[in-house]
């Protein structure tokens, strides 16, 4: 009897607290576990639909406050195909610089409708060449000097360096700067103005000539002020909204010509 006794007692042990306590929290855990993937993707499409329209909204359609003196403008080329300048002008833009030449031999298809177009709005308007490295800068300075000779109601004339879209030749720095020193040279004497240089980053490191032609420097900087001396035009971007232009283009402002 006492066996039998021991063996009912055993049987009908209760379960300790702490393993019913264990059972009791698996499904909370479980639950837990389940919800922070849900929260991280949440965070993910929340943060991804705000990055979204800070780019695709807020960046096209912003603009700078303007310091005294300042003005907006854009710069073009045939990229930005057919352009209704009395709407851009309506838009609170005041200036455009427009491409037209490239090299020694390239003119940009669209430069004289533009040129007449920006001017018939009431624009001032300035003509820019995109400086090759392939090419004599003195045959270069004679064709963009046959495109767009010199005319006393317009902007001084821009030269745009870069290596980006460059042919492949890279010349010694010495080359390059007797070469672009001639293209000055013969565009200044015909103009009778300083040429802008729009230096770009990637050309600088490897041709270190902004600081030292001593010219006026259209300077590009993604929506922050240049952090340089001796800008004239700070470019923020090229994905501006500007009533007339279907897409993105080059927006500018331009200080006080000094």
């Amino acid at each position: 009897m006492r066996l039998l006794a021991t063996r009912l007692m055993t049987r009908w042990e209760p379960m300790p607290q702490s393993t019913l306590a264990d059972q009791g929290d698996t499904p909370r855990l479980s639950r837990r576990r389940r919800r922070w993937p849900l929260i991280g993707i949440l965070a993910v499409v929340v943060l991804s639909g705000t990055l979204a329209i800070w780019w695709f909204l807020w960046v096209p359609n912003w603009r700078p406050p303007l310091e005294e003196g300042e003005r907006y403008g854009i710069d073009v080329s045939a990229h930005q195909d057919v352009i209704d300048w009395r709407r851009v002008a309506d838009d609170g833009i005041t200036f455009a610089y427009i491409k037209a030449t490239e090299g020694g031999d390239f003119t940009d298809d669209r430069f004289d409708e533009n040129w007449r177009g920006a001017q018939d709005a009431g624009l001032d308007r300035g003509a820019y060449h995109y400086f090759t490295l392939c090419t004599p800068g003195a045959e270069q300075a004679r064709h963009f000097l046959d495109v767009a000779p010199p005319e006393s109601d317009a902007l001084p004339p821009a030269v745009d360096l870069e290596l980006a879209g460059n042919c492949s030749a890279r010349p010694s720095l010495s080359e390059v700067k007797e070469q672009l020193g001639d293209f000055i040279n013969l565009v200044e004497e015909a103009w009778g103005r300083e040429v802008i240089l729009y230096v770009g980053d990637d050309f600088e490191r490897a041709y270190p000539v902004r600081h030292k032609l001593h010219r006026p420097l259209w300077h590009h900087r993604f929506l922050l002020r240049p952090d340089l001396d001796g800008w004239l035009i700070w470019q923020l971007h090229g994905y501006a909204r500007v009533d007339g232009i279907g897409g993105g283009v080059d927006l500018n402002v331009m200080r006080a010509s000094s």
